[in-house]
């Protein structure tokens, strides 16, 4: 197939089509008129010659506007060409900084994840070392042993508590809250029935749940008789003692599910406290220790008392002494404005006497 003919060349052959047709119009007119005169022919070759060349302008004036079309033409492509590629271009630039912007975010984020990952994984390694620790029932005690330390330690002075310390029957709880006579010094001791406490709560069924309640409540029943039995010494200690539980979904279950056991506690004067509880009443302890030592000092108190009222006295006589020098000044001043008062007095009388040489001076009377 031929190829497509570009758009400025139909002018061209426009041209040529239209000089053949005028060729073959002339040839065809000389042909037929072969017997005229000479004069036809000459104006028929000038009509043609005329029309020739009224058609070649005709021509290239078709040239001239269709060049000066596709001028107008690519001028309107290339101008919203431009407009496009500047569209596109900020387009793509937009695109890019939300990109750029996204990506930041995005990189924000994954480092917060990967901190709460590893806060995650820390946390799941510290709940693992608890979970061996609480697995085992030596590792418990000193759990809460450890427990009832940090509180006693956040609240009171180190001369109110001690730790293991013998009784004299031999037993040590784990702490001694050390209160003067009476009451005396008040035994804790740590406990902490969490196997006991695991099986009633992970119990399926009621009768699970009433096997694994009579099990606790013997358990911390065993813990309540042992500490009455063991820290209650009569002029020893007080007649009170703490049996601490680490735990306050332990202490919250023997307070709400087991009120036997709490009455049990108090028949046997054990208190069973959580480290919520042992705040408070150490708290309270605290003040107590704080009157006790103020009674401690009262004579002191008392002495300093009486010092400072001599003090007072003192002052009071030095006072009234210099009250004393002061009324004798007042009497002084007194005593000397009237002298000065006699004196004025008779200046102004001399000022009022009437001097005459031929009068015979008289006397001045007196005050």
């Amino acid at each position: 197939m031929p190829d497509i003919i570009d758009s400025g060349s139909w002018p061209i052959l426009a041209g040529l089509f239209g000089l053949a047709v005028l060729a073959g119009a002339g040839l065809a007119a000389l042909l037929f008129r072969r017997a005229r005169p000479d004069a036809s022919v000459t104006s028929a070759i000038a009509g043609l010659a005329r029309a020739n060349a009224e058609l070649q302008g005709r021509l290239a004036q078709i040239a001239s506007d269709q060049q000066s079309g596709r001028a107008e033409l690519q001028k309107t492509v290339n101008e919203r060409l431009d407009a496009v590629t500047k569209r596109v271009g900020d387009s793509l630039g937009e695109q890019t900084q939300r990109t750029a912007q996204s990506l930041q975010t995005l990189n924000e984020r994954l480092a917060l994840i990967d901190a709460a990952q590893k806060n995650i994984s820390e946390l799941s390694g510290e709940v693992t070392g608890l979970k061996q620790i609480l697995s085992n029932k030596q590792a418990r005690g000193a759990f809460g042993e450890v427990q009832l330390k940090d509180v006693i330690e956040s609240l009171l002075p180190p001369s109110a508590y001690s730790f293991q310390s013998t009784l004299s029957t031999g037993k040590r709880p784990d702490a001694l809250v050390l209160l003067p006579q009476p009451p005396g010094p008040i035994a804790v001791d740590a406990k902490f029935p969490l196997e006991a406490y695991r099986h009633l709560v992970n119990a399926g069924d009621d009768a699970a749940k009433l096997t694994a309640a009579r099990a606790f409540a013997v358990d911390v029943k065993k813990h309540l008789d042992a500490i009455g039995e063991k820290y209650l010494i009569p002029g020893e200690t007080a007649d009170t003692a703490l049996m601490f539980v680490p735990s306050e979904a332990v202490y919250a279950t023997i307070h709400a599910d087991f009120p036997d056991l709490v009455d049990h506690g108090r028949a046997r004067k054990v208190l069973v406290v959580s480290p919520t509880t042992l705040m408070a009443i150490l708290n309270t302890v605290r003040a107590v220790l704080r009157d006790a030592e103020m009674h401690k000092q009262a004579h002191l108190i008392q002495a300093e008392v009486g010092k400072m009222v001599e003090d007072v006295r003192r002052l009071d006589d030095r006072v009234e002494k210099l009250q004393r020098h002061f009324d004798m000044a007042v009497r002084d001043v007194d005593q000397i404005r009237t002298s000065t008062g006699k004196i004025i007095s008779k200046g102004e009388k001399i000022a009022e006497v009437d001097l005459d040489d031929d009068q015979p001076a008289k006397a001045l009377p007196s005050s």
